[in-house]
């Protein structure tokens, strides 16, 4: 027998049942949105998945701002979207502003709503971070026997695989991903630093293109280079630097090569780092200026 999925628009007369007293069995969270609202739109459709995926572990409630002012206003809602985490029947958590998936998995984690495998995925980043790669993929390895159906453990493995320079590997395993979790904020930034990562094996060594530019710091085309082998190392703010520069001395460098290239970047690291792709689109605009 299937589980049933808890998705409920709420209003103020059933908010007390549907939301306070079903938070004595489960969880339940509460999302105050504007229909009119991409932010807002993105969350439903985030969290209504999220209770599809965790089935009976959670409850989804949405409450539509414009048509429940009054519910806005008795929970002190000044912002869209908010979310409201409601347990035992008090209010857990409050969360305001668009949350991204792993965000939402962290919030669903705290309150016991997580796969076994999600788990050991984090003890597996915490074990490649400090050093030890071999056990990561080991731990990972077991996470895959323990969830197969689990994609997110499949990408960290494709990730660890980029981050030693197993290239071939890391392609082999992207592309056997359904086409669903290849489009996922995840799948995406894994697809850019894949692309990095094939350009950057035809190019010079690093220390080559380093050289090239000890002796003509106007070599562009090294330093077009450069940057695309410190994309590959996860060099970002190296990498950066080396574009602006050609992107400030000369615009139309390969008809706008760096402008495009600091653009990909920008969309790449947005659900990575979203301060970072804020930071060069900022400074992209300015240089219009």
């Amino acid at each position: 027998m299937s589980k049933e999925i808890f998705v409920f628009e709420v209003n103020q007369k059933s908010f007390d049942q549907a939301v306070l007293l079903n938070s004595h069995k489960i969880p339940v969270i509460v999302e105050f949105m504007g229909v009119w609202s991409g932010p807002c739109v993105a969350m439903d459709l985030l969290f209504s998945a999220l209770a599809k995926e965790f089935a009976e572990q959670f409850i989804f409630a949405k409450v539509d701002i414009d048509e429940q002012a009054e519910l806005g206003k008795a929970h002190n809602i000044e912002n869209v979207p908010t979310l409201l985490v409601f347990k035992d029947g008090k209010l857990l958590r409050t969360e305001v502003g668009e949350l991204k998936e792993a965000e939402a998995r962290a919030l669903l984690k705290d309150l016991g709503v997580f796969h076994q495998a999600d788990a050991m995925r984090e003890e597996a980043k915490q074990k490649h971070l400090a050093g030890d790669t071999p056990a990561a993929i080991l731990q990972l390895t077991e996470a895959i026997k323990t969830d197969p159906s689990n994609p997110r453990v499949v990408m960290d493995m494709v990730q660890i695989f980029l981050d030693i320079d197993e290239i071939e590997q890391a392609s082999s395993l992207f592309a056997r991903l359904p086409e669903s979790s290849r489009e996922t904020e995840m799948g995406k930034a894994l697809n850019g630093q894949l692309g990095f990562a094939t350009l950057a094996v035809k190019l010079d060594t690093v220390e080559a293109l380093q050289n090239r530019l000890v002796a003509n710091a106007d070599d562009n085309d090294a330093r077009f280079d450069l940057s695309i082998r410190q994309l590959a190392r996860h060099q970002y703010n190296e990498a950066l630097d080396n574009l602006f520069y050609i992107h400030r001395k000369d615009a139309e460098y390969k008809e706008g090569a760096a402008k495009e290239m600091l653009v990909t970047v920008s969309n790449m690291m947005a659900p990575m780092n979203s301060e970072l792709s804020q930071e060069i689109k900022r400074k992209l605009a300015n240089s219009l200026s």
